[in-house]
């Protein structure tokens, strides 16, 4: 398979953008970038070295006590410019998209989403309050909530800005300034940011954007003393890795996203249209890889082969191909590294399941295309309904009553969402409690949530809560101050 739509973006940022300025690595080294939808290098982008990742963070702490003395309306007036940068730049970073992990254009949505969110903290700077106390007999107490310092953010390549702007925003209207580091799989969306940011005005140093390898800049991040805060989102071995680094180093607040292996249990009495179209939008969406996609789905045996029937159906309909088409809404997976462990997790799963639909191994060399695929009947035991595929890939199994299914549905290490799809509001709370889940949707799925309540996992889904109402309180100090107060 080959592109038939050329981008009409020709040119595009690929260097570091640290203190204000674009740079070059400072070793000369470069990584390629292939389109997964041929598999031909398009590009060359600037891979951060251990000294850029240093200046980085260098930028940062010098550009703190300037910034964080601004106060929250000061900073917000920043915010706003780069929101509006970021729509009148859709177009672009939607095919930068499509071109470096393969996401189709028709359902790029992330500028829209990175707008609303820059505009929400502008106006939430001043959120970030104190208490005070006079249950001390003399004393007038109180407590400051100040920022850290230097934030850093390593952020995944399913949803590049989302992330970025998620993380850097409410870090930067508490005070603090930023070094975030993209995936060397998908760098190009975050690349075209920071020359936003560059023309929204922002300070030097303030926000400082770096491209590369985890076990290089990533690993700088991760130990540096000068980091007083690191939030990642992305697997639980490197989210593992990260934390270690943190202990071994300076105690630095972390906060980690990591994988899932979400359930979704469908009862007899359930919409079984509605959950079909759901559960099927929601691990197809950008090909599957999406952490809280619902890779694994409880039906109830009465209605089991309804809902079979419909979803496969359903999930035949998707137009594969292209990612720069209009009419494409199933695009590659994101390198070839991805492709071939999605290949390899389905070999297995047709040596210990029943292959219902997909599950075809395509050559590479044509781009990395996974179609949708189902198996039935899988063991519970197996490795496959325990670790997270991160493609188009479903296990679909009965159940009998509500203990057996919400055993099933807690039988892994992976706690980040959870449906359920039932009429029956009792039954329904009664699940809720009971699955081991950060997020549970009822009558609806992933990649449903709520932006002014907590996301976060479960057990090895990480730790921490992130959203537009709790994530400033993950980048402030809490300082108690204790006054004694003279009797007259």
């Amino acid at each position: 398979m080959t592109l038939i739509q050329e981008p009409k973006v020709k040119s595009f940022e690929t260097r570091l953008f640290i203190n204000g300025k674009f740079v070059e690595s400072s070793d000369g080294r470069k990584f390629d970038l292939s389109s997964p939808a041929t598999g031909e290098k398009f590009a060359e982008v600037s891979e951060a070295s251990e000294d850029d990742a240093n200046a980085a963070v260098a930028a940062a702490k010098a550009a703190f006590p300037a910034w964080s003395a601004l106060s929250p309306a000061e900073r917000g007036v920043y915010f706003k410019k780069l929101a509006s940068l970021i729509i009148e730049s859709h177009n672009e970073l939607a095919e930068l998209e499509a071109m470096s992990m393969g996401r189709p254009v028709s359902i790029y949505f992330e500028s829209y989403a990175a707008a609303e969110t820059l505009n929400h903290y502008a106006e939430s700077g001043y959120q970030a309050l104190g208490t005070s106390s006079l249950n001390t007999p003399g004393f007038v107490n109180m407590t400051m909530r100040q920022p850290y310092g230097v934030v850093a953010a390593i952020i995944p390549w399913n949803v590049p800005i989302l992330f970025l702007i998620g993380k850097a925003a409410p870090a930067l209207i508490t005070g603090n300034t930023v070094v975030i580091k993209s995936s060397e799989k998908a760098p190009l969306t975050c690349a075209k940011i920071a020359t936003l940011v560059e023309k929204a005005g922002f300070p030097p140093g303030v926000i400082n954007i770096i491209s590369g390898h985890g076990q290089i800049s990533g690993n700088v991040l991760s130990h540096h003393m000068d980091v007083r805060v690191i939030s990642f989102t992305g697997s639980g071995r490197t989210g593992r890795i990260i934390q270690a680094a943190a202990a071994k180093s300076n105690l630095k607040n972390v906060i980690l996203e990591l994988g899932g292996k979400s359930p979704a249990v469908i009862f007899p009495d359930a919409d079984i249209q509605k959950a079909v179209e759901e559960t099927k939008h929601s691990i197809q969406w950008n090909s599957g890889q999406v952490c809280m996609a619902n890779s694994r789905i409880y039906v109830h045996e009465s209605v089991a082969s309804t809902f079979i029937d419909l979803f496969q159906k359903s999930f035949a309909k998707i137009k594969s191909g292209d990612p720069l088409l209009p009419d494409t809404n199933h695009g590659p997976q994101a390198d070839q590294i991805q492709f071939k462990q999605i290949q390899a997790y389905i070999e297995e799963g047709k040596k210990v399941g029943k292959l219902s639909m997909g599950g075809e191994l395509s050559d590479s060399t044509n781009g990395f295309f996974v179609p949708p695929t189902v198996f039935l009947e899988t063991p519970e035991t197996e490795r496959v309904m325990k670790e997270e595929i991160f493609g188009p890939v479903v296990h679909i199994n009965t159940f009998r009553d509500e203990d057996e299914v919400v055993a099933k549905a807690n039988d892994t290490e992976f706690g980040l969402y959870a449906a359920v799809y039932t009429k029956d509001i009792n039954r329904a709370l009664r699940m809720a409690k009971k699955l081991e889940a950060g997020n549970v949707g009822v009558n609806c799925t992933s990649p449903t949530v709520a932006k002014d309540l907590p996301f976060g996992g479960y057990k090895a889904s990480g730790l921490g809560r992130e959203g537009w109402t709790v994530s400033i309180d993950n980048f402030l100090e809490t300082k108690t101050v204790l006054i004694r107060v003279e009797d007259a």
